[in-house]
């Protein structure tokens, strides 16, 4: 099936829209990948909602929109008509995390994306994971396998997005997979609290800086890290912690620090990996800041490398992933595992739109 994936992040940065040619086990072929950003407006209305309330219903219809004018840009760019996709994966923007009360909110309207763009459109890929008792996160891990056969394993595949997870890959092809704790939501939004500019970009802020050793140190106490995986996080699960470690801090320590707190979350990860891993494979935007692959280096004993290196695209894959959770979808195959979220057995997801006519 040729499937287009979509995907907007906790980073609130845009959506990333990719298609591939895969029948949900394997991938014949990658076709084009772009990524179209917020403007300052529609980024504004996303955080509004974050938590579940303001005008989610009008936010929701905006964000669907702006997702259909992605599919066509991006169709337009392949030279396909829409009658040319089968389906589109759909994750929409999650609001809400909370996998221990039974909720998990990704606001997107799947009816309308289908009668905007004219294809069938899956999206709630949560949703039946987190009902089924798992924590509905991360999602892309199976996918992860995929991509990585012929990898050399024990492999880790860390995406840092708004929040960070990994993705452990054992040589028999098994499975574990969590969230690592921030990724870069909280240097982000410290940059845009002291500079006015929502991203530390390219870590220039924190080069400035040093981080704060006794607030690193506080960091790592915090008990989620102890926690057995799997486990998953809310966005702004850690913000009013770390606030209070970094009140007073000028503003490049304080983003030089936060930036320590992400290396140090992923290294406190390795911890719950049953061997460990050969090598660390980044992608999302946290690999795009070098001051943090940096600190990545030094917390971490394996090489540390952006998934480029290995012929991934980094800036797709997330939405890559999408597509091919799409078709796993229609197949009835699982998108998440015991191992991945904690689900009692395998848990097929997604709701599926058909286009009219």
């Amino acid at each position: 099936m040729l499937a287009l994936g979509l995907m907007s992040g906790t980073s609130l940065d845009g959506i990333d829209a990719a298609l591939v040619a895969t029948d949900g086990e394997t991938v014949d072929r990658f076709g084009p990948a772009a990524t179209f950003p917020y403007d300052g407006s529609l980024r504004a209305a996303l955080r509004s909602v974050l938590g579940g309330g303001g005008p989610v219903r009008q936010v929701e219809e905006t964000l669907t929109r702006f997702h259909a004018e992605a599919v066509r840009r991006l169709l337009a760019q392949a030279g396909l008509p829409p009658s040319a996709v089968d389906v589109v994966g759909f994750h929409g923007h999650t609001i809400l995390h909370r996998p221990e009360q039974g909720r998990t909110w990704q606001i997107g309207d799947g009816a309308l994306l289908a009668r905007l763009t004219g294809i069938s459109v899956i999206n709630d890929f949560r949703s039946a994971d987190v009902a089924a008792g798992g924590q509905g996160a991360p999602l892309v891990p199976v996918v992860h396998r995929v991509l990585a056969a012929g990898q050399e394993c024990p492999l880790a595949v860390l995406n840092l997005g708004g929040v960070g997870n990994v993705t452990w890959i054992g040589a028999d092809a098994s499975l574990l997979a969590f969230d690592t704790g921030p990724g870069n939501a909280l240097i982000d939004d410290w940059a845009l609290a002291h500079t006015g500019i929502p991203v530390d970009t390219g870590g220039a802020l924190a080069r400035q800086g040093r981080p704060d050793a006794d607030a690193v140190a506080a960091f790592a106490g915090h008990p989620y890290f102890a926690r057995i995986p799997p486990k998953s996080l809310d966005r702004d699960d850690f913000q009013s912690f770390a606030r209070s470690l970094v009140a007073g801090l000028a503003p490049a320590d304080g983003a030089a620090t936060l930036t320590a707190f992400t290396a140090r979350a992923v290294a406190l990860a390795e911890r719950h990996f049953p061997r460990p891993a050969r090598r660390w494979l980044v992608c999302g935007g946290g690999r795009h800041n070098p001051v943090l692959m940096a600190a990545l280096s030094r917390e971490l004993a394996a090489t540390v490398a952006p998934v480029e290196q290995v012929g991934w695209d980094g800036d797709a894959l997330e939405a890559q992933a999408f597509a091919i959770l799409a078709v796993r979808s229609r197949r009835g195959l699982p998108l998440t595992f015991p191992e991945t979220t904690g689900v009692a057995a395998p848990c097929p997801g997604g709701i599926f739109h058909p286009r009219l006519g």
